[in-house]
């Protein structure tokens, strides 16, 4: 594929299987995958054979794909904890309204980690992060909508107990612009917005109508976590959240079925289908 222009994020190759996953295996009722299809992907996208495979052996060492062998040629299928993953991001990931939440909705969240336990603190920063937190001051984390938490830090064993969490309503005379500004870099996150619309108005060309879509997808997953959701109405009349759903739905509808075609030709040449 072609160098990633300025402002593209840099996806690991987990993240881009992962999608690939999500997209055109979760739910097809397909066979598994031998390991030349998902190389082959990864090596359309710029990852190199090395580091796909040892992507594939780090997957599988977590759980995340099962493993078989025909001859020589090694397949790989979902195991139940990567597919439970899948679901779980492609409740967002499919949502029509994926960057908007009930009208003064938050949820605010508190935590405490000794400092001697500077590892768990880092994973539940991780994980609130993700769950679209931003940190208001130290130990004081706020999220548009309502998350739920105890699923969040469920994964976090030892993360129990650690935090309290409630649904929250910004009384009058606070200013919600303001605190949005001071949780999330709002700038940075208006930025993402603008460099996926720009480049997926017209999709980017990229090797193999499997790894467009995949890298859409990837895209798309990195502008969600990017944007958890930041109240538009509070952010100015042109917020570009609306116009990037829009983009994402022409695109993937666009895309999609040459992707599928061509994961069944890969199949159809490995002697997975008929």
């Amino acid at each position: 594929m072609d160098g990633p222009e300025d402002g593209a994020p840099a996806h690991r190759p987990q993240t881009l299987l992962l999608n690939f996953l999500g997209s055109l295996v979760l739910d097809e009722d397909l066979p598994p995958l031998p390991s030349s299809v998902l190389l082959d992907l990864l090596a359309d996208l710029g990852v190199a054979e090395a580091a796909g495979r040892a992507t594939l052996q780090r997957m599988t060492q977590r759980g995340l794909l099962e493993r078989g062998q025909v001859g020589r040629t090694a397949e790989y299928s979902l195991t139940p904890r990567i597919d439970s993953v899948l679901r779980r991001a492609d409740q967002r990931v499919s949502s029509p309204t994926p960057f908007e939440h009930p009208a003064g909705e938050w949820t605010l969240l508190s935590y405490s980690v000794p400092e001697s336990r500077r590892d768990l603190r880092h994973r539940v920063r991780a994980a609130l992060t993700w769950a679209g937190f931003g940190g208001v001051r130290d130990g004081l984390w706020l999220a548009p909508g309502t998350v739920d938490v105890a699923a969040v830090l469920a994964p976090l064993t030892d993360a129990a107990g650690l935090a309290d969490a409630f649904s929250a309503r910004p009384l009058p005379g606070t200013d919600v612009a303001a605190l949005v500004h001071r949780a999330w870099d709002v700038p940075a996150v208006h930025d993402a917005h603008t460099w996926f619309v720009r480049t997926w108005r017209r999709p980017p060309r990229v090797a193999g109508s499997m790894a467009q879509f995949t890298l859409l997808g990837a895209d798309w997953l990195h502008l969600l976590q990017t944007d958890p959701g930041l109240p538009g109405e509070h952010l100015g009349p042109d917020w570009p959240a609306p116009a990037s759903t829009a983009v994402y739905r022409r695109a993937r509808e666009a895309l999609a079925p040459a992707a599928r075609a061509a994961l069944e030709r890969s199949l159809r040449a490995a002697g997975r289908v008929a």
